[in-house]
């Protein structure tokens, strides 16, 4: 049984739905995560996405801003939405479905990006960045069990490495690569002991980014980019994985989002 699953800060959801539909039709992925969609649940273009063949669409939603969602033409057994730091921001979202194997929990995040100042006294934004990493990390943990298929994708916000950025000299006191984020992050990661299955396939001395600001007016020229985006497997799924693929040319769409989709392929 082949599963594959794509995973993109769309940048709403509506505004780009033919670069989606498009998306889906070429790379025919069986599950699809979707991150930054501003969406309300009520307004969700769930019908567009039962004609693309996922049937089962889940909608964390909220109008105007953050909101994630699931859709999958895999059989689902379970839903569940987590809100982090007391606020129904839209910003988690998790499916468990059905393989050959064994059941495979999908958690779908997107972290606050945390404004400019990279001080948590000064700016809430970051605070909340923080707080809301080391509650994700706290909850992962308890839910830890070594046997079990896990999968965490989504808009991070964080490019942890130094080659998860244009210039780790220009942006160590930028946010999203700060020490501080660096250090949560792992934090997160290490709540599961997840394997980066991104970097599993794109080794750590190539420079990889996911993310260009729309700042850039050649984007592709300059390559200032920064690995926003993230695609985690539990010991026991890292098994089952195939490859992993960041599908750059998708930044260069009519309308893009400054983010690119994330594809991992597995086999069980």
């Amino acid at each position: 049984m082949k599963v594959r699953v794509l995973s993109w800060n769309i940048n709403s959801v509506r505004l780009r739905i033919d670069s989606l539909l498009s998306i889906i039709k070429e790379y025919r992925p069986n599950v699809v995560c979707l991150q930054e969609t501003k969406c309300p649940n009520d307004q969700y273009p769930y019908e567009e996405f039962h004609k693309a063949g996922l049937r089962n669409v889940y909608s964390n939603g909220i109008k105007g801003y953050h909101g994630v969602s699931i859709a999958t033409n895999l059989e689902v057994e379970r839903v569940e939405q987590k809100d982090f730091c007391q606020k129904k921001d839209g910003r988690h979202l998790s499916l468990t479905v059905t393989t050959k194997n064994k059941p495979l929990t999908i958690n779908n995040f997107y972290v606050p990006a945390g404004g400019d100042e990279p001080d948590p006294e000064i700016n809430d934004k970051f605070k909340h960045k923080l707080d809301f990493l080391d509650e994700a990390s706290a909850w992962l943990k308890s839910k830890k069990n070594k046997k079990d298929l896990i999968l965490l994708v989504g808009d991070l916000n964080i490019a942890p490495h130094e080659n998860d950025v244009w210039s780790h000299k220009q942006l160590v006191k930028i946010v999203s690569h700060t020490p501080v984020e660096v250090r949560k992050l792992e934090k997160l990661r290490s709540s599961y002991d997840f394997i980066d299955s991104i970097r599993k396939f794109y080794p750590y001395t190539e420079k990889v980014y996911s993310w260009w600001s729309y700042r850039s007016k050649n984007w592709e020229e300059s390559n200032r980019g920064r690995r926003l985006d993230h695609m985690w497997s539990s010991p026991e799924l890292d098994k089952f994985i195939k490859s992993t693929s960041i599908e750059k040319r998708v930044r260069d769409f009519e309308r893009p989002s400054d983010h690119v989709p994330l594809i991992a392929d597995f086999k069980f």
